[in-house]
């Protein structure tokens, strides 16, 4: 019997190399639990388009394992891996209507008519194309046609599904009609979904874990909240959300709070990293953790700052300032009235709690510490 957290993607070890010296991919190991919706971010050229072509079996690892139910796939080619994939382009043959698009697959399987035509109304009844069995893709728009290709990878059935950038040559607004309309597919057929994407946005909507890359490595594996809430390194926390970034040096440790000398200011934190006195560590704080006008002795940290212009930005305003020597901190606050109360030119006194402050390893500063 199998459970939610059984793996059904494993990559051991994995390294890829295209020339034999520059590594694309190096040292990966990560586990896609069955039934998950996990997503591949990262920059361009972090590794997470080759990981998803390994697992397809159009790339071949340099080193290491890849095994789906537990059995190496290394000698499978891709055709017998059982897997369903969407690209960027949608891939559809443009000479066919949407039935014969959808049926391509399952007569490539010889699945007999009938049920091939069961398998046809079925998916596409989930992606809500009915309707358009006799369309060809030129009559149909961006996001249908989209949906046509997610229904292909989907009407054979199978276990896991590989999606590449799917919604990029989208507009926005089709872009996170479409990514809830994946979200509702996943969680209505269960089946393992790996989401390839650079968008930290369409990550967190869809997701429940996602792998962050970097040059080839994962720099972390969690949920949404927690890759939020609790990055474990100065990349992360730098890629996912916007934050502010403060570089110091460790003045003190006492368990897990570090007192961090920034310029001529303490700043007080708790300690991701492991770090000893003199070590340079980063400091990432949330703008919306930022609080203005504080009451005396509410933070541990509090310290004084000039706003220099607010922007309004609907149901929030982000006010710009400088403080802790830095020209580029931003504090976000709620659109409401009366709230904040600040003008360009304040000079005003700010803060946060230790415990919003993550003491982070050293990820390079825009200057020197």
């Amino acid at each position: 019997m199998t459970t939610p957290a059984e793996p059904h993607v494993e990559f051991e070890d994995i390294a890829k190399s295209y020339d034999g010296r520059v590594m694309a991919v190096q040292g990966l190991n990560l586990s896609v639990r069955r039934g998950e919706f996990l997503s591949l971010l990262g920059p361009s050229g972090s590794g997470k388009t080759t990981c998803l072509m390994m697992l397809a079996g159009f790339e071949t690892p340099t080193a290491g394992a890849i095994r789906i139910d537990g059995r190496s796939v290394h000698a499978l080619p891709p055709r017998k891996r059982g897997i369903g994939m969407v690209f960027q382009d949608y891939a559809l043959f443009p000479h066919m209507t949407v039935e014969d698009n959808l049926a391509f697959p399952l007569d490539v399987r010889g699945i007999e008519r009938d049920r091939r035509r069961k398998l046809v109304d079925r998916v596409l009844r989930l992606v809500r194309l009915e309707g358009f069995e006799k369309r060809r893709p030129g009559q149909l728009s961006g996001g249908q046609q989209q949906r046509v290709a997610i229904a292909r990878a989907l009407v054979f059935e199978p276990e896991l599904v590989l999606m590449d950038e799917p919604l990029g040559a989208l507009d926005r607004h089709l872009r996170e009609e479409l990514q809830y309309e994946i979200r509702r597919i996943h969680r209505t057929l269960g089946v393992t979904v790996v989401y390839v994407t650079h968008d930290q946005q369409e990550a967190m909507v869809m997701s429940d874990r996602i792998a962050v890359l970097r040059d080839g490595m994962v720099e972390q594996v969690a949920a949404p909240e927690a890759l939020y809430e609790e990055p474990e390194r100065s990349f992360v926390a730098r890629f996912i959300g916007e934050n502010n970034r403060l570089h110091g040096r460790v003045a003190a440790v006492r368990d897990d709070v570090c007192d961090v000398i920034v310029g001529d200011q303490m700043v007080r934190g708790y300690r991701v990293v492991d770090c000893r006195p003199g070590d340079p560590v980063t400091l990432s704080i949330r703008p919306e953790r930022i609080t203005l006008h504080p009451e005396p002795g509410l933070f541990s940290n509090q310290f004084d700052a000039v706003i220099g212009h607010i922007t309004f930005v609907g149901d929030h305003l982000r006010i710009h300032m400088e403080t802790c020597g830095r020209p580029d901190f931003v504090a976000k606050i709620s659109n409401v009235v009366g709230q904040g109360a600040v003008l360009e030119g304040d000079e005003i006194r700010v803060g946060w709690t230790a415990a919003d402050c993550r003491v982070l390893d050293y990820g390079g500063a825009e200057g020197a510490v």
